[in-house]
């Protein structure tokens, strides 16, 4: 329930709130007591989350928005809100669920423009609100620098940002991934830069955290509407042992609940304003792990396990000093992410995967 030292954020409103995430943040504040505003594209969606919270029925209120980056898009729906959680980002397709196979005609207007012009239209709509803190998810994306040496040794801290221009971005050169990359990096500095020029009366925590995966608590039909993340984990669970393992070009990851936990977290401690975050597990991961753990884990699986070998980079690693002094937080192993996952996935699929 909420303490007293939180009554400060009773009205919490979440974008991207029928989400991977944004959907575990929204069971996070009303499992604590949180009155949620949640904001979604989709009626659809949110009738489904709605009817599957029926316990948090006087505490859940949706408001739906098309396009976050319009001008105006949040005129109205901030009155009464004390914090938000923006987790909402562009939306990308992909093709045939290939990891990060982004179709994408134009990178700027579709990733990069949006972004930035989201995060400044919420921002500029909570300057306008009652609001105390803005808690924003970005990505590690707009961390990492993709052209160092994975044999260099390496240990990323919140003061990294990938070194992509906006030039290099936007460019013929530059792959769909290095601008969704790119727009996260863009996006989360146009939110600090706001900060810096309009000095609102709400301060800002920023999240970037890695690959995020872990059961879904959000409407999804089928696992072929999984996550990108989850999708690359259905892929190991459902291989039939000679399909290889996605690639791992960077060990980090987090389980999505515990993501949520840092979300609030955010929301309500007080030395977090003004900061950036790296949220990673203690532990690091690969495919042959996850291949290993359903394997053991599920026996009707045994075939999807590889003799396929990854390496875990022992020599690039995340400085969590900040993340451990201000989030008392006890993380999930990743078994117990994969296990809880590859068991929803399962009923998912249905009896004949």
């Amino acid at each position: 329930m909420i303490s007293n030292m939180d009554n400060t954020f009773s009205n919490v409103l979440v974008t991207g709130a029928t989400g991977f995430i944004g959907a575990h943040v929204v069971d996070n504040l009303l499992e604590k007591g949180f009155n949620v505003r949640a904001v979604a594209r989709s009626k659809q969606k949110a009738d489904l989350m709605r009817q599957a919270r029926k316990a948090y029925d006087s505490k859940l209120k949706f408001v739906f928005i098309q396009d976050l980056s319009q001008e105006g898009a949040f005129n109205g729906l901030l009155d009464g809100i004390d914090g938000i959680i923006h987790v909402a980002s562009v939306s990308v397709h992909f093709l045939k669920r290939k990891p990060l196979n982004y179709s994408v005609a134009d990178k700027e207007k579709e990733l990069i423009i949006p972004a930035i012009t989201g995060v400044r239209s919420i921002l500029e709509a909570a300057a306008r609100s009652p609001a105390k803190r803005v808690v924003m998810t970005s990505s590690f994306g707009g961390v990492l620098d993709m052209n160092r040496p994975l044999t260099s040794e390496w240990t990323y801290s919140e003061k990294d940002w990938n070194p992509i221009t906006y030039a290099e971005a936007i460019s013929p050169d530059a792959t769909p991934q290095d601008a969704y990359r790119a727009s996260k990096k863009f996006a989360e500095q146009e939110a600090w830069r706001f900060m810096e020029t309009k000095t609102p009366d709400f301060d800002l925590v920023t999240l970037c955290p890695s690959m995020v995966f872990g059961p879904v608590a959000h409407p999804v039909s089928s696992v072929q509407n999984l996550n990108e993340s989850n999708a690359l984990l259905w892929r190991v669970a459902n291989s039939d042992g000679n399909t290889p393992l996605p690639p791992a070009r960077f060990n980090f990851w987090i389980d999505v609940r515990d993501l949520a936990e840092i979300h609030v977290k955010a929301l309500l401690t007080p030395q977090a304003g003004g900061k950036r975050y790296l949220p990673v597990a203690p532990e690091k991961f690969n495919y042959q792990l996850a291949s290993e753990i359903i394997a053991r884990n599920f026996p009707s699986a045994a075939s999807s396990a590889t003799a396929e070998k990854q390496k875990i980079l022992e020599n690039v690693n995340v400085d969590r000093k900040n993340l451990d002094e201000d989030f008392d937080m006890a993380y999930r192993r990743f078994e117990e992410t994969v296990v809880d996952f590859t068991k929803q996935a399962y009923r998912m699929a249905g009896p004949s995967t």
